[in-house]
């Protein structure tokens, strides 16, 4: 497993400025029903497959899902197990249409769980696109790179003060796994950031960097007692190559 399933459109924020999250702006804009970003509008949109959604209009989609009833980044996803098994076992050149749909079926039943997971995302765009559906792969691209953008906008992840802000473990390393960067272990050095360490050093602007901290505080906020955390295994998988939708 050594290849991004499928790397979709142009992600990078390089040269802009950070955008990190501020939880009284989120909450304001989000639950205000006069206001562009009220969150059950945004995410009304957001399902229908809308490709008029801003940037801004991720940020305060992506981030203000933590303010949701249904944000419990800490619940098992079984269904995306289910994807996983699903997608390990797929013929990326000749994919059988059952394969296809199951993907399908079962990605939308971990979209329940995760609605902005990269990974589901960028698996049920390759099955549509696999199956003959233009129109809905091209969708779920959309909105897997609205969210890469959010999360890459939201601070360079280069220092322990400018973290990239995530709202689950897992969308951490879909991301790096976007920018083709290998990683090991993460390790926690505060009480909200995590350190993500290259398997080899990186360069980036001229100067080595041994790897990435991203901010975990939303899932740490209702973390139970004792609550221990399992990661998932890479979503990589091997020959099917980068598309871009346009």
């Amino acid at each position: 497993m050594k290849r991004l399933l499928l790397l979709l459109a142009v992600v990078t924020t390089a040269g802009a400025a950070a955008k990190a999250p501020v939880e009284e702006d989120i909450l304001a804009r989000t639950m205000d029903t006069a206001s562009p970003y009220y969150y059950t509008a945004l995410m009304m949109r957001y399902n229908a497959g809308d490709e008029t959604l801003t940037d801004d209009d991720y940020h305060y989609l992506y981030y203000g899902y933590a303010c949701q009833d249904d944000y419990k980044p800490l619940n098992t996803n079984p269904a995306l197990e289910r994807l996983l098994l699903l997608a390990s076992g797929l013929d990326a050149e000749h994919p059988q249409r059952e394969t296809l749909e199951a993907i399908l079926a079962t990605g939308r039943e971990a979209l329940v769980h995760d609605p902005f997971s990269p990974r589901v995302l960028n698996l049920m765009a390759f099955a549509h696109e696999a199956s003959g559906n233009r129109a809905e792969a091209r969708a779920c691209a959309s909105r897997m790179n609205g969210i890469v953008r959010t999360i890459l906008a939201s601070g360079d992840g280069l220092t322990q003060k400018t973290p990239r802000h995530v709202l689950m473990f897992d969308h951490a390393l879909d991301v790096m796994d976007v920018e083709g960067l290998p990683y090991a272990k993460a390790r926690i050095v505060s009480r909200t950031v995590e350190f993500v360490p290259f398997t080899t050093p990186y360069t980036v602007e001229g100067r080595k960097r041994k790897g990435l901290y991203f901010d975990f505080g939303r899932v740490y906020r209702n973390k139970p007692e004792g609550y221990t955390y399992q990661r998932d295994r890479t979503w990589q998988f091997n020959n099917l190559k980068p598309r871009t939708y346009k």
